[in-house]
């Protein structure tokens, strides 16, 4: 079932004052923010409150075309998504922005996260005559906001409310016919950052890459807590109580893009500094230092800086493969890494390679690269991890739902993963070097790694009903 980690989503939004092109701007977005999600995207406009929108399965540049963009243009409104499933099947029905109909007017909605209540929400609207035409929790957060719309004031007062009851990982963009809101979980799983365009507009979007993109000027990160409102009038801000920061320390480690800044740190830098912690936590005798491209190759130049063992290319990325462990089933990662990866074999013939890699989760794919790297010349392979072992479901938007599935679940030692994929050594960052890696002020999530969970975590099977079998 797992071959590798697998990601979440991306969101972005932009509120211009006059009428432009937001549709291609939303769309030179969302391709900054592919990288988190590659199995649907979507977008929706508003034009002076009629919704358009375009949305399919695939990536970015597979679901828009230049006519499909023109027949949504021409609006002042945007918001877009790409899509990784972490909860709900890869289905149409599942692809954001989700948009929804309702007395007040249109609402436009897109994810990234994951409800921990998501299952007694869709319970309880369900047995009032409710009915979900998908599967994921985003659509709970609609009926939320829209049920809680009936009697607020406002759009962003019914969000406000709607986040005293949804529980965990949501960061959000709303878009209503006049006002662009973006609101962050209490605990700020999910990174959401607020951006400002040469017109005087506005953007929001899930890295501060994706507003580079776009030549607009990152202004801050969106607070754990907050609900931004961004409208022709005004831009305000409310708070709901915010919790202890809970950022998930894998964002730094390899979801985020490294020309990315979160929560005030370079992701480059904290992926520099992981390498540097684990050449002090984890030193060995070697040759060479090489990454696994690309979230590897961060991590393996700050080992190198540490340890003074020289850096070099070890592979050379096909870099016309998508992530191999976005490929919705096993067997397509599988065959994907095969043909991913080539070895520069003038950089590891006859040396004792240190090899940098971001995570292991079920170890085929390091036994397999490892393999590539003996098969090639090299005489020591020592794999050094620049994350925590994976020991723990993930509840918050990152698909690590199994521990039978999770390599450092079924050994008792490293010396018996190494054993099992082939590697000299093998060593993983300490969770106490994962806290140091980021020069930030919050806090990080380390549930995958050490089990704490700063949330309560309810049952999440309920809405999985609609997508099983029915057994006889």
């Amino acid at each position: 079932m797992f071959n590798s980690i697998h990601e979440e989503c991306g969101v972005f939004g932009i509120f211009e004052p006059q009428k432009t092109n937001v549709a291609k701007t939303t769309y030179f977005g969302l391709y900054a923010l592919q990288h988190r999600g590659q199995e649907a995207c979507g977008i929706v406009t508003s034009d002076d409150g009629v919704f358009r929108l375009q949305k399919g399965v695939g990536l970015v540049s597979d679901v828009f075309t230049k006519e499909n963009l023109q027949a949504i243009d021409g609006a002042n409104m945007a918001i877009g998504h790409v899509r990784y499933s972490t909860t709900g099947g890869n289905n149409i029905n599942n692809v954001q922005p989700l948009v929804v109909k309702h007395i007040k007017g249109n609402l436009a909605l897109a994810h990234n996260g994951n409800l921990t209540n998501a299952d007694e929400i869709r319970k309880k609207f369900e047995l009032n005559g409710a009915i979900f035409h998908a599967t994921s929790d985003t659509e709970d957060i609609a009926y939320q906001i829209v049920s809680e719309r009936l009697d607020a004031p406002s759009i962003e007062e019914a969000i406000k409310r709607s986040m005293d009851k949804i529980e965990g990982a949501y960061s959000c963009i709303a878009m209503s016919p006049t006002k662009l809101i973006a609101f962050r979980d209490k605990n700020g799983f999910r990174p959401l950052c607020l951006g400002k365009t040469k017109t005087g507009g506005y953007i929001v979007a899930s890295e501060s890459c994706a507003i580079d993109s776009v030549d607009g000027e990152f202004i801050r990160d969106i607070a754990p807590g907050e609900i931004l409102t961004i409208s022709a009038e005004c831009l305000k801000s409310d708070f709901i109580k915010s919790e202890k920061t809970s950022l998930c320390v894998f964002e730094f480690i390899y979801f985020s893009r490294p020309d990315s800044i979160i929560e005030g740190a370079s992701v480059h830098k904290a992926r520099l500094n992981a390498g540097k912690i684990l050449a002090l936590e984890s030193p060995v005798d070697a040759d060479i230092v090489i990454g696994v491209p690309d979230s590897g190759i961060d991590a393996a130049m700050g080992y190198s800086m540490e340890s003074k063992i020289p850096y070099g290319m070890g592979f050379v990325k096909n870099k016309y493969m998508g992530r191999s462990f976005i490929k919705p089933t096993q067997e397509e990662r599988q065959n994907t890494v095969k043909i991913k990866l080539n070895v520069v074999k003038e950089t590891i013939k006859d040396k004792r390679v240190i090899l940098i890699d971001d995570s292991i989760v079920r170890g085929t794919t390091s036994a397999h690269i490892i393999k590539l790297l003996k098969d090639n010349g090299a005489k020591e392979v020592h794999l050094r991890i620049s994350s925590p072992a994976f020991k723990h479901p993930c509840y918050f938007g990152t698909d690590i739902d199994s521990e039978e599935n999770l390599i450092a679940c079924k050994y008792d030692n490293v010396n018996d993963i190494a054993r099992f994929i082939g590697a000299d050594s093998l060593a993983y960052l300490s969770i106490e070097g994962a806290h140091k890696l980021a020069e930030t002020k919050c806090n990080f999530c380390d549930a995958c790694f050490s089990g704490k969970y700063p949330v309560e975590i309810k049952n999440t099977n309920y809405k999985n009903k609609f997508e099983e079998k029915i057994r006889r």
